[in-house]
């Protein structure tokens, strides 16, 4: 579930994951990348440079909500929320390149271009050591992403996660090829390379949502909360947009045409506030006043369903 709390806060509390992440990825990815180097395993080396991309998304993921925190201005009347995003897009281009990499290492492996891999038994505890570590990583920071609505945690997670399943596939190539199957490094490689660009694609879908201006709340269901407010006869033409942690609402609200100017003035404001309190992620609200057709007012009043 969502907490959403003071956008200062925050950013404060995401850079504070994003920095104890990055801390571990790059510990993570130096000890995959030394060994796999040194013991010619495809397959490891590939999962250290996947690592090495986590780190590489951690510090864009810090850049991008330095910008994201910032407060609205003249030139960016609904804030810099989008700067995350664009962040998180970042992040799964550079996962992209990553899985290209990977996939070109694996490729040279299987042509024989490669040297032969050397399994040792150090090779198994750095494996089983990271994944311990990546275990961890991923469950954190899905989390605090879900809790904080933060799209460049819930990426940076999402590439930890398939960094948790290419070490996977490593541990089980190190055991095929200690077994006599040396094929299996970069085979192991190519599948690791396949994980690596879907985990990329379910990131680029996320953004696409957002940049898209696709609708983030249902609106019958905002409709329903401003209809609940008193004065009011329907709302309609609701409309939503924005990233998950800052949503922006527009709606049309109808009420009775003998209506003051003051009095709807004061109705718009009671909508509002009763949709921030139903929604806490809502960061704007636009309430268009419309007098009701003839008949609906009465309507309103007379249904025993209603209670102004």
């Amino acid at each position: 579930m969502t907490t959403f709390i003071p956008s200062r806060d925050r950013s404060r509390q995401v850079r504070r994951v994003l920095w104890v992440v990055l801390a571990l990825n790059l510990g993570v990815a130096l000890a995959k990348l030394f060994y796999g180097i040194v013991s010619h395993s495809a397959a490891m080396e590939a999962d250290g440079f996947h690592s090495l991309f986590d780190g590489a998304s951690n510090v864009i993921g810090l850049v991008g909500i330095w910008f994201a925190s910032r407060p609205a201005d003249e030139g960016h009347p609904y804030g810099h929320a989008k700067f995350e995003t664009v962040a998180a897009a970042v992040i799964g281009i550079l996962l992209a390149l990553a899985g290209y990499t990977v996939g070109k290492g694996a490729i040279d492996s299987l042509t024989g271009s490669g040297v032969a891999t050397e399994v040792t038994t150090i090779s198994f505890a750095i494996m089983l050591g990271t994944l311990a570590i990546n275990l961890f990583v991923t469950t954190w920071e899905r989390r605090a992403g879900k809790r904080l609505g933060s799209e460049v945690l819930v990426a940076d997670a999402s590439h930890t996660l398939s960094d948790v399943m290419v070490s996977l596939g490593v541990i089980v190539s190190l055991i095929l090829v200690k077994a006599g199957f040396e094929a299996a490094d970069g085979v192991v490689a190519l599948l690791v390379a396949v994980v690596i660009f879907r985990t990329a694609w379910g990131i680029f879908r996320g953004v696409l949502h957002t940049l898209g201006d696709a609708a983030r709340l249902p609106a019958d269901e905002v409709a329903d909360v401003a209809a609940g407010v008193s004065g009011v006869v329907e709302a309609h033409g609701v409309r939503t947009r924005g990233p998950e942690s800052q949503v922006a609402v527009d709606l049309h609200v109808q009420v009775d045409p003998e209506t003051t100017v003051a009095r709807g003035h004061a109705i718009t404001h009671e909508v509002e506030d009763a949709l921030r309190k139903r929604y806490g992620q809502i960061t704007d609200v636009v309430v268009h006043l419309e007098p009701a057709g003839p008949g609906r007012a009465v309507a309103r009043q007379a249904d025993p369903r209603r209670v102004d």
